[in-house]
């Protein structure tokens, strides 16, 4: 079981296990999201004024989910799902006529692996995962995304040991990723909140084709 850390060492909380959905549910019941921006981050807005041709979107692990209304009222085809059921709530009261976009799922599940998206939107969900269930991750990824397809979004970079968040070395995110997976950009992001700040980095990785 993953010791705390920032996002609850300023409150008191049941010990849960963060791969189960209590761990998250008993948070959102509460209000606290400190990892939640409030808002579309200023490089997912970017990237989409500079690519606006609309994909066929995945956000895991969405919590509040606020890019969905900012991606569906620009014509993208965007699905936002999360295990914890009190995520998936609060996000459906935020979207109001939008939370069709939202759904139930665990994101390891049976149902989304027969499942194809253009790109992924990556935003504190690798972070919220325990390290065993990173290479999980990676495989799932590079077999939802098809050939061309993008994965995008924010990767936290840390050497804490304690999480969630759950920080990864620039080393090991290539490990899991560069089997089927290049990365055509990086940047560093200019509105991080505190959680993250001066340790993530918005990353795009696009899907080789023929990889596996």
């Amino acid at each position: 079981m993953a010791e705390p850390d920032s996002i609850t060492v300023t409150a008191s909380f049941p010990r849960h296990d963060p791969a189960t959905p209590a761990f998250w549910d008993v948070r959102f019941d509460a209000s606290f999201t400190p990892w939640d921006q409030g808002g579309v981050p200023q490089s997912l807005a970017n990237y989409v004024t500079q690519n606006p041709a609309p994909k066929r979107t995945l956000i895991p692990g969405c919590g509040s989910a606020h890019e969905v209304r900012f991606l569906a009222e620009r014509g993208w085809d965007v699905t936002a799902i999360d295990f914890s059921p009190a995520a998936v709530a609060h996000a459906k009261r935020l979207l109001g006529a939008m939370a069709e976009h939202v759904h139930e799922m665990d994101f390891f599940g049976e149902p989304l692996r027969h499942q194809r998206y253009e790109v992924i939107y990556e935003r504190a969900f690798l972070c919220a995962l325990p390290r065993q269930l990173w290479a999980q991750w990676a495989a799932r990824v590079a077999e939802v995304i098809p050939a061309a397809g993008l994965l995008i979004g924010f990767f936290f970079f840390d050497s804490n040991e304690k999480g969630p968040p759950f920080g990864i070395s620039p080393d090991t995110l290539s490990e899991l990723l560069s089997p089927a997976f290049d990365l055509i950009e990086a940047s560093e992001p200019a509105d991080s909140i505190s959680v993250f700040a001066g340790k993530e980095k918005w990353q795009v990785w696009r899907r080789r084709a023929g990889s596996t």
